[in-house]
């Protein structure tokens, strides 16, 4: 195994900007009494909580569908996995692959990824959040063309890069996209989806990289963009990017299929407009967006997630896998024990698709990188006693297994999805061009960091030293979440830029802020 397999890693940037509601005006009023009735007999349709009415079953299909783009990723993010061998060692697409090589083809669609984090936010811009999305089926197509025909290393490395490029343009505009859709009382749990078909494309790729060879492989994974064009297609634009160009009639057609035929989506649409009215007026450059306090905060709150999600540890615990299990004597091939890390991630992603909205990002997060510190602190203790004296460790196998599948899964339910559903519920709209992709490339340079010196590190520090650090970061982490990170669950977009400037906000009970207590006292209205 090689550091290039740390591209298993789900690095998700999902930079949604979304306008919402303003709590003092009640959304969609029904038009007829008969229907409303008859929608408020499904709960999972309807949700009348905050003001909001009108059907969810239509948003939970376009944030299903727009998280297609997702899956995509998920199989170029897990490919290294089952293709190194094969390629590394088998030669078996009939040229010399060194190891080094292959950690560059591996890393190559971080940078395809890091580069297009700004283009794609001036294509939303452009042609709209859908057919942004549609369009980026192209370089994912030309990628997984490059490699199923690579007659050489500089094929493989472009191949990935293209992969990359479209990859990279999904995890910022199809978190985009659902966010805009989405109505705020399931916007955390849309916000997951992207995440959940992330882990669903590396452990597809992990089970069927373990039956083909890894240009039928490529082939199978050259359809899956094929397939999300076919479905994507049919869905609504992004109500925000028509009020944004004056395209109110059209903006109405899209809340109309988001929210059911009977949804009045007047209000909805005049509250954006006025929105849409705020954000011209207060438009700023680069500069001045950074003279802002509430974007000050919530770049650093960003940034602070991104690094310690990348810094947690999730690299070396996904890349001692195989060790970790081999060690155990547990009778397991490698190919096996990376298909039961990619089941355990789809797993808990799904669990916190569930709960996010209900217990809370805030805690959610602390929970996750405690529990990882946990998780890196046995995995150090039993590296470390196996340095000293393997004999110490022989009855000792079933540990790092549980610390992994505990690291995993704390992982997957928390600095997963979470930190890049946070970032697009931080930044205002009118900063959000400028800033939010900084979050993205952020991201992506630091998987390409980690993922290159990762090697280094472990030989200057040993792998017990690696894990003492990883664990010392998340225990950080956790007090950086604890003092630094607000709750947004159930707060609109709006308050949180009132919350992030030092204004007070009305929240409803159990929605405490530590991180902004010293700005805020509860609100005595």
């Amino acid at each position: 195994m090689t550091n290039s397999e740390n591209e298993r890693t789900p690095l998700i940037p999902a930079i949604p900007a979304a306008p919402v509601a303003s709590e003092s005006r009640q959304y969609g009023a029904t038009l007829d009494p008969a229907d409303d009735t008859r929608e408020t007999m499904s709960s999972f349709v309807v949700n009348n909580v905050a003001g909001e009415s009108g059907r969810k079953l239509p948003q939970y299909i376009a944030g299903l569908a727009a998280s297609g783009g997702a899956l995509a990723a998920g199989t170029f993010l897990g490919w290294t996995s089952p293709a190194e061998i094969p390629l590394v060692q088998k030669q078996e697409y009939g040229f010399p692959i060194s190891t080094e090589d292959f950690s560059w083809i591996g890393s190559m669609a971080n940078l395809g990824a890091a580069l297009m984090c700004f283009p794609i936010g001036i294509l939303m811009k452009m042609i709209g959040r859908k057919w942004a999305m549609l369009t980026m089926v192209l370089p994912l197509l030309l990628g997984w063309l490059l490699i199923i025909f690579a007659n050489n290393v500089a094929m493989l490395m472009v191949g990935r890069f293209f992969l990359g490029i479209g990859g990279g343009a999904f995890c910022i505009a199809a978190p985009t996209y659902t966010a805009e859709i989405a109505q705020s009382s399931i916007r955390g749990t849309l916000g997951t989806f992207f995440q959940l078909l992330v882990t669903v494309g590396i452990l597809f790729v992990y089970g069927v990289g373990a039956a083909v060879n890894v240009q039928v492989l490529s082939i199978i994974c050259g359809v899956i963009p094929i397939a999300f064009g076919l479905i994507f297609f049919f869905m609504p634009e992004s109500p925000h990017y028509f009020i944004e160009k004056s395209r109110d009639d059209e903006a109405s057609k899209s809340l109309k299929w988001l929210r059911g035929s009977s949804y009045d989506e007047r209000a909805e649409i005049e509250e954006l407009k006025a929105e849409d009215a705020k954000m011209r007026e207060e438009k700023i450059t680069f500069t001045q967006g950074f003279k802002q306090r509430s974007t000050i905060r919530a770049l650093i709150i960003s940034l602070g997630l991104m690094f310690f999600q990348q810094l947690s540890g999730i690299n070396a615990v996904i890349f001692y896998t195989t060790t970790i299990f081999d060690d155990a004597n547990t009778g397991l091939e490698a190919t096996a024990a990376t298909i039961i890390v990619g089941v355990i991630q789809v797993v808990a992603t799904l669990l916190a698709t569930f709960i996010v909205d209900k217990a809370g990002r805030r805690i959610l997060l602390m929970i996750s990188d405690f529990f990882m510190a946990i998780s890196t602190i046995l995995l150090a203790v039993y590296f470390q006693l196996k340095e000293d004296d393997a004999t110490q460790v022989e009855n000792l196998g079933w540990l790092p297994v549980l610390a992994v599948c505990l690291f995993i899964a704390m992982f997957s339910i928390g600095f997963g999805p979470i930190p890049w559903l946070m970032v697009g519920e931080l930044f205002a709209n009118n900063v959000k061009a400028y800033v939010s992709p900084l979050a993205g490339v952020f991201n992506w340079l630091l998987a390409f960091l980690v993922t290159k010196v990762f090697t280094n590190l472990r030989d200057a520090l040993g792998i017990a030293g690696v894990f003492w650090l990883f664990s010392g970061l998340s225990l950080l982490g956790t007090v950086f979440v604890f003092f630094m990170v607000p709750e947004t669950k159930g707060i609109s977009l709006a308050d949180i830029q009132r919350m992030l400037s030092g204004e007070k906000v009305r929240r409803s009970s159990g929605h405490s802020n530590p991180a902004l207590e010293d700005d805020e006292k509860p609100d005595s209205r």
